[in-house]
Protein backbone atom coordinates (compact mmCIF):
# COMPACT_ATOMS: atom_id res chain seq x y z
CA UNK A 1 0.00 0.00 0.00
CA UNK A 2 2.73 2.13 0.95
CA UNK A 3 4.48 1.49 -2.75
CA UNK A 4 0.77 2.85 -4.06
CA UNK A 5 0.72 5.96 -2.02
CA UNK A 6 4.33 6.59 -3.06
CA UNK A 7 3.85 6.26 -6.89
CA UNK A 8 0.72 8.58 -6.57
CA UNK A 9 2.03 11.32 -4.62
CA UNK A 10 5.56 11.52 -6.98
CA UNK A 11 2.56 12.12 -9.97
CA UNK A 12 2.35 16.05 -11.35
CA UNK A 13 -0.16 18.19 -10.45
CA UNK A 14 -3.12 18.65 -12.92
CA UNK A 15 -5.90 20.81 -12.94
CA UNK A 16 -8.78 21.87 -15.12
CA UNK A 17 -11.05 24.43 -14.06
CA UNK A 18 -13.16 25.21 -17.54
CA UNK A 19 -16.44 25.16 -15.58
CA UNK A 20 -15.40 28.74 -14.05
CA UNK A 21 -13.03 29.70 -16.84
CA UNK A 22 -14.48 29.04 -20.63
CA UNK A 23 -17.89 29.61 -21.83
CA UNK A 24 -20.29 26.94 -22.17
CA UNK A 25 -19.03 24.12 -24.54
CA UNK A 26 -21.41 21.07 -26.20
CA UNK A 27 -19.73 19.09 -24.01
CA UNK A 28 -18.83 19.61 -20.08
CA UNK A 29 -16.64 17.14 -18.53
CA UNK A 30 -17.07 17.10 -14.32
CA UNK A 31 -14.12 14.84 -13.17
CA UNK A 32 -13.13 13.42 -9.38
CA UNK A 33 -9.54 12.44 -9.08
CA UNK A 34 -8.33 9.32 -6.86
CA UNK A 35 -6.71 9.27 -3.72
CA UNK A 36 -3.58 10.78 -2.98
CA UNK A 37 -3.71 12.48 -6.38
CA UNK A 38 -2.39 15.68 -7.13
CA UNK A 39 -4.20 19.11 -8.38
CA UNK A 40 -8.32 18.50 -8.95
CA UNK A 41 -7.64 15.65 -11.77
CA UNK A 42 -4.53 14.20 -10.86
CA UNK A 43 -3.10 12.06 -14.21
CA UNK A 44 -3.46 8.39 -14.21
CA UNK A 45 -6.70 8.40 -15.99
CA UNK A 46 -8.24 11.47 -16.53
CA UNK A 47 -5.88 13.58 -18.29
CA UNK A 48 -5.11 10.78 -21.30
CA UNK A 49 -8.79 10.42 -21.66
CA UNK A 50 -9.29 13.95 -21.89
CA UNK A 51 -6.76 14.91 -24.57
CA UNK A 52 -8.43 12.02 -26.63
CA UNK A 53 -12.05 13.49 -26.59
CA UNK A 54 -10.36 17.25 -27.23
CA UNK A 55 -8.83 15.36 -30.02
CA UNK A 56 -12.02 13.63 -31.21
CA UNK A 57 -14.22 16.64 -30.82
CA UNK A 58 -12.21 19.16 -30.83
CA UNK A 59 -11.04 21.28 -28.12
CA UNK A 60 -13.48 23.98 -28.73
CA UNK A 61 -16.26 21.34 -27.68
CA UNK A 62 -15.26 19.96 -24.64
CA UNK A 63 -14.41 21.49 -21.38
CA UNK A 64 -13.31 20.39 -18.50
CA UNK A 65 -13.96 20.61 -14.48
CA UNK A 66 -12.18 18.91 -11.83
CA UNK A 67 -13.60 18.47 -8.60
CA UNK A 68 -11.05 19.81 -5.83
CA UNK A 69 -11.65 17.65 -2.80
CA UNK A 70 -9.12 16.12 0.45
CA UNK A 71 -8.68 12.71 -1.87
CA UNK A 72 -7.01 11.08 1.37
CA UNK A 73 -7.55 7.70 2.59
CA UNK A 74 -10.14 8.13 4.97
CA UNK A 75 -12.35 8.92 2.32
CA UNK A 76 -12.09 6.07 0.20
CA UNK A 77 -12.65 3.79 3.29
CA UNK A 78 -15.83 5.68 4.27
CA UNK A 79 -16.95 5.59 0.80
CA UNK A 80 -16.14 8.34 -0.50
CA UNK A 81 -15.24 11.94 0.54
CA UNK A 82 -18.69 13.44 1.81
CA UNK A 83 -17.46 16.96 0.61
CA UNK A 84 -16.39 15.77 -2.56
CA UNK A 85 -19.10 14.16 -3.07
CA UNK A 86 -21.45 17.39 -2.34
CA UNK A 87 -18.94 19.24 -4.49
CA UNK A 88 -19.15 17.15 -7.26
CA UNK A 89 -23.51 17.12 -7.26
CA UNK A 90 -22.75 21.23 -6.82
CA UNK A 91 -20.57 21.69 -9.96
CA UNK A 92 -22.79 19.08 -11.96
CA UNK A 93 -26.21 21.55 -11.19
CA UNK A 94 -23.88 24.13 -11.52
CA UNK A 95 -22.99 22.80 -14.86
CA UNK A 96 -26.41 22.18 -16.23
CA UNK A 97 -27.84 25.65 -15.10
CA UNK A 98 -25.38 27.60 -16.51
CA UNK A 99 -24.79 25.66 -19.38
CA UNK A 100 -27.95 24.02 -20.47
CA UNK A 101 -27.54 22.89 -23.68
CA UNK A 102 -23.91 21.08 -23.02
CA UNK A 103 -24.08 17.66 -22.95
CA UNK A 104 -22.84 16.50 -19.30
CA UNK A 105 -19.93 13.63 -18.81
CA UNK A 106 -19.26 12.37 -15.26
CA UNK A 107 -15.91 10.45 -14.92
CA UNK A 108 -13.65 9.44 -12.02
CA UNK A 109 -10.72 7.49 -11.20
CA UNK A 110 -10.65 5.03 -7.99
CA UNK A 111 -12.06 7.09 -5.02
CA UNK A 112 -13.24 9.67 -7.62
CA UNK A 113 -15.47 7.13 -8.87
CA UNK A 114 -16.96 6.50 -5.67
CA UNK A 115 -17.94 10.79 -5.45
CA UNK A 116 -19.79 10.00 -8.95
CA UNK A 117 -21.63 7.58 -7.37
CA UNK A 118 -22.80 9.86 -4.37
CA UNK A 119 -23.17 12.48 -6.53
CA UNK A 120 -25.23 11.15 -9.22
CA UNK A 121 -27.74 9.12 -6.53
CA UNK A 122 -28.88 13.01 -5.55
CA UNK A 123 -29.40 14.20 -8.78
CA UNK A 124 -33.15 15.42 -10.10
CA UNK A 125 -34.71 13.53 -12.84
CA UNK A 126 -34.07 17.10 -15.00
CA UNK A 127 -30.09 17.31 -14.40
CA UNK A 128 -30.09 13.68 -15.23
CA UNK A 129 -31.86 13.91 -18.17
CA UNK A 130 -28.63 15.96 -19.13
CA UNK A 131 -26.02 13.32 -18.47
CA UNK A 132 -24.89 12.25 -21.51
CA UNK A 133 -22.61 9.37 -20.27
CA UNK A 134 -20.50 8.15 -17.70
CA UNK A 135 -16.95 6.72 -17.50
CA UNK A 136 -15.45 5.53 -13.90
CA UNK A 137 -11.87 3.55 -13.92
CA UNK A 138 -11.07 1.59 -10.90
CA UNK A 139 -14.15 2.08 -9.24
CA UNK A 140 -14.49 0.34 -6.10
CA UNK A 141 -18.25 0.39 -6.09
CA UNK A 142 -17.78 -1.37 -9.57
CA UNK A 143 -20.89 -2.97 -10.69
CA UNK A 144 -23.22 -0.87 -8.75
CA UNK A 145 -25.69 1.73 -10.36
CA UNK A 146 -24.74 5.37 -10.98
CA UNK A 147 -28.08 6.98 -9.35
CA UNK A 148 -30.58 6.73 -12.20
CA UNK A 149 -28.65 7.18 -15.20
CA UNK A 150 -29.21 4.40 -17.94
CA UNK A 151 -27.30 1.60 -18.15
CA UNK A 152 -26.33 1.95 -21.19
CA UNK A 153 -24.92 5.59 -20.43
CA UNK A 154 -22.19 3.75 -17.81
CA UNK A 155 -18.78 2.61 -19.26
CA UNK A 156 -17.01 1.07 -16.15
CA UNK A 157 -13.14 -0.08 -16.87
CA UNK A 158 -11.82 -2.85 -13.66
CA UNK A 159 -8.38 -4.25 -14.81
CA UNK A 160 -8.70 -7.76 -13.77
CA UNK A 161 -5.85 -8.13 -11.07
CA UNK A 162 -6.94 -4.66 -9.64
CA UNK A 163 -7.85 -4.90 -5.87
CA UNK A 164 -9.41 -1.69 -5.56
CA UNK A 165 -12.42 -2.82 -7.91
CA UNK A 166 -12.01 -6.36 -8.70
CA UNK A 167 -11.60 -7.71 -5.25
CA UNK A 168 -8.03 -9.27 -5.88
CA UNK A 169 -4.46 -8.90 -7.07
CA UNK A 170 -2.69 -5.67 -6.03
CA UNK A 171 -2.54 -2.34 -6.72
CA UNK A 172 0.28 -1.35 -9.35
CA UNK A 173 -2.78 -2.50 -11.98
CA UNK A 174 -4.83 0.56 -10.18
CA UNK A 175 -1.61 2.80 -11.78
CA UNK A 176 -2.24 1.58 -15.29
CA UNK A 177 -5.87 3.54 -16.27
CA UNK A 178 -4.31 5.39 -19.07
CA UNK A 179 -4.50 2.84 -21.36
CA UNK A 180 -7.92 3.03 -21.41
CA UNK A 181 -8.29 6.51 -22.59
CA UNK A 182 -8.76 5.41 -26.31
CA UNK A 183 -11.65 2.92 -25.42
CA UNK A 184 -13.31 5.71 -22.70
CA UNK A 185 -12.99 8.65 -25.56
CA UNK A 186 -14.71 6.62 -28.33
CA UNK A 187 -17.45 5.56 -25.40
CA UNK A 188 -18.22 9.26 -24.85
CA UNK A 189 -18.50 10.10 -28.61
CA UNK A 190 -20.84 7.34 -29.50
CA UNK A 191 -23.08 8.69 -26.36
CA UNK A 192 -22.53 12.27 -27.27
CA UNK A 193 -23.89 12.04 -31.06
CA UNK A 194 -22.68 14.53 -33.43
CA UNK A 195 -21.74 18.51 -30.89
Amino acid sequence: MEEFIRAIEDRATTTENGLSTDACKAVTIIYARGTNEAGNVGEVAGPPWFTVLRSSLTTAKVTVQGVDYSATIAGYLGGGDATGSAKMLSLINQAASKCPSTKIVLGGYSQGAQLVHNAAAKLTSAVTAQIAAVVVFGDPNNGKAVGSVSSSLVKSFCHTQDVVCSGSGGYTTHLTYNTDASAAGSFVVSTVGSV
